[in-house]
């Protein structure tokens, strides 16, 4: 099976200054990036975050409402849930179905977000050594949580080479259909060249869906491919199409000169 095109990871838009300035950092080294230590990074890091927080440099990271420690015990095999908020946290995670991020989206109302669409074949050419797939939603553990543990991320080489074995050994689990599809695809620690990868950031506002955006997007770009032009992803701004991503005024445009 192969991966999609593009793959997706919504953002704070709050944190887009920073995106564009260190790359797209885990939540761990958004942490070094602020100098959060001690017990109050512990708190962060190693347990369930029950709001929403902001950092000391102003960026934001989200709660951790879907995996509460409780339910956690119920599902994880050969980790304890400290160990398992450390290590999602060590993490980037894109999505790989629109429909997914949408949900989540939702979840992040009525805070504006931005979804950067990448491109996979170029994340991959650069951070293939880090990157692993996931077989489900690894943030969520409400209602009946598969159950999971480090062989939940399967990396990427191993995973093209013989599926989702690898999980069922480290899990003692069934072996996944080859035809199951990655819920998520991770990088280890950051990708600081995200701005490299970008093909397109969008707006969403609050109670916005991003299916729906990205479908009009597409026909906007379709109908107006053939005159040279491209439209700001916020305020539909035309300008010429060998631009690039940009963060000027706080307009964030498409780049399309790929």
């Amino acid at each position: 099976m192969k991966l999609p095109a593009q793959v997706f990871h919504l953002a704070e838009a709050a944190n887009w200054p920073s995106i564009q300035q260190h790359g797209l950092l885990s939540t761990s080294a958004l942490l070094d990036l602020a100098g959060v230590r001690g017990n109050k990074r512990a708190q962060f890091e190693q347990r369930p975050r029950s709001i929403h927080i902001e950092l000391p440099n102003g960026v934001q990271v989200r709660d951790q409402k879907p995996m509460l420690t409780q339910a956690l015990a119920r599902c994880l095999i050969g980790i304890s849930p400290v160990e398992w908020y450390g290590l999602l946290n060590s993490k980037v995670y894109f999505w790989l179905d629109p429909a997914r991020l949408d949900r989540q989206r939702r979840a992040c109302d009525p805070r504006p977000q931005v979804v950067l669409a990448v491109d996979t074949k170029r994340l991959l050419a650069t951070h293939a050594q880090r990157i692993a797939l996931s077989p489900i939603n690894t943030g969520n553990a409400r209602r009946r949580p598969a159950v999971r543990g480090r062989s939940t991320f399967v990396p990427y080489a191993m995973w093209c080479k013989s599926g989702w074995c690898s999980e069922a050994v480290g899990l003692g689990t069934r072996t996944r259909a080859r035809s199951h599809r990655p819920v998520e695809l991770t990088v280890d620690g950051a990708v600081p060249n995200i701005m490299d990868l970008i093909i397109q950031v969008y707006q969403i506002e609050p109670r916005e869906s991003f299916c729906v955006k990205r479908n009009i997007r597409a026909a906007v770009v379709a109908d107006r491919a053939g005159r040279g032009v491209m439209h700001s992803a916020m305020t539909g701004a035309v300008f010429p199409a060998d631009g690039i991503m940009s963060g000027l005024s706080g307009h964030l445009y498409v780049r399309s000169n790929r």
